[in-house]
């Protein structure tokens, strides 16, 4: 892939920067603005060189119309107060007001596009639809910037077809994450252990088929566990599971142990009456989960058990928490988690926080980020990356033959 410095001299040229921006909102309160502080490096650096910067990005699910909770306009207040500069925001995506924007745009200026998924062309599936969208946007740049990692697994307009129909090259968060995330799939260094949580196994198939290749060791957590546990003959009350993936976990189970993959499983969970922080809990053994209870973390026994099953490594990559960490009770085996990828960052390995769930965890619960290797953009992205598939969005970038 080509990066921006192969890009030549900007200075007068509208650069279209595809970034990733899709924050979590409570109304138009931003909850973490992990991905705009991400995104805001290749931002500045383009405005530095004197570009005419034109970003554009999703947020949420709107399905192809104008939703006011998916405005991108709190995103572009906060946007400015990282980049230091004022940001304009377009109300639309391709139309009246976005050309205006970009017309009064002068040399190291910024302009944020409305949703793009507001748009119904953004995410369709039929290649004329797509095309026609991808058109419409293309006519308000010179140059195309991917930088939007937790979106290049999807073949979307602004993902695939814009850069195919103009000169392209990968931003620098685009770059690292692939760079990083690389490391993991050629020859890491070991021992290397993955750690999975979050809520469905059916998520992580894939992953989980193409790591028992290539990991030393597989620790398993979150709501996905309870599938694990009953395969192993377990009862798991009224915990989240996944009753039509038993046979596929129990193949897995199998699998591991003739390839000599360490599964390591929670021997005790956090078990409560509701899924609620107020509600009663205790600590119980995976073989004695009560009918009427929900597993919503792994034990403190658990906790510890991982976080020495981590400590040796020096290659460590973790996607999905423990447990509902958004709820105090339930937050320490995330927590342990995190604290152990710390301590492996410490000591000089590589640990990377998958994105999504992950990396909101590590911010809620106070962690330094400057403590872990990498914290990704990109759940599904790095996941599909670990899987071995070929990511869209990545496919256009290193396509040579953009431009019109």
């Amino acid at each position: 892939m080509k990066t921006v410095d192969d890009l030549g001299d900007l200075r007068g040229k509208r650069v279209l920067v595809r970034s990733d921006l899709n924050v979590p909102l409570d109304g138009s309160t931003i909850t973490d603005d992990g991905r705009i502080r991400a995104s805001a490096p290749t931002i500045a650096d383009l405005a530095d060189r004197g570009a005419r910067v034109v970003v554009c990005a999703h947020l949420g699910r709107p399905k192809g119309q104008p939703v006011e909770k998916y405005s991108l306009a709190p995103v572009a207040k906060r946007l400015a107060e990282v980049l230091g500069r004022p940001v304009e925001f377009a109300t639309d995506t391709v139309g009246d007001s976005a050309r205006a924007a970009v017309d009064g745009l002068g040399d190291g200026d910024v302009a944020l596009l409305e949703n793009l998924r507001y748009n119904a062309g953004e995410e369709s599936k039929d290649d004329a639809e797509r095309g026609a969208f991808a058109d419409r946007l293309a006519a308000l740049a010179d140059v195309y910037v991917g930088d939007g990692f937790g979106a290049v697994h999807r073949k979307h307009a602004s993902v695939y077809d814009v850069p195919r129909r103009l000169p392209h090259a990968a931003g620098e968060l685009v770059e690292v994450e692939t760079e990083v995330l690389r490391r993991l799939t050629g020859d890491p260094e070991r021992p290397y252990v993955v750690v999975l949580g979050g809520s469905k196994v059916s998520d992580k198939l894939g992953v989980i088929d193409n790591l028992l290749g290539s990991v030393d060791r597989l620790l398993i957590g979150g709501g996905m566990v309870f599938t694990f546990l009953k395969a192993q003959g377990h009862e798991v009350g009224k915990s989240l599971l996944e009753e039509d993936q038993v046979d596929t976990v129990r193949g897995y189970l199998e699998s591991a142990e003739a390839k000599g993959v360490e599964i390591v499983l929670p021997v005790d969970v956090v078990a409560a009456t509701e899924v609620s922080a107020d509600a009663e809990h205790d600590v119980v053994a995976v073989d004695a989960i009560p009918a009427d209870r929900y597993g919503l973390d792994i034990g403190p026994e658990s906790g510890r058990r991982f976080a020495e099953r981590i400590a040796d490594a020096r290659t460590v990559f973790w996607n999905g928490p423990m447990g509902v960490f958004e709820m105090a009770p339930y937050a320490e085996g995330t927590r342990a988690v995190a604290q152990a990828l710390t301590e492996v960052t410490a000591a000089g390995g590589l640990t990377v926080v998958g994105g999504g769930d992950s990396a909101a965890a590590v911010r809620q619960l106070g962690f330094d980020e400057g403590a872990f290797g990498h914290i990704s953009t990109g759940g599904g992205a790095s996941l599909e990356l670990l899987e071995g598939k070929e990511l869209p969005g990545l496919d256009a970038l290193a396509d040579s033959d953009g431009g019109r």
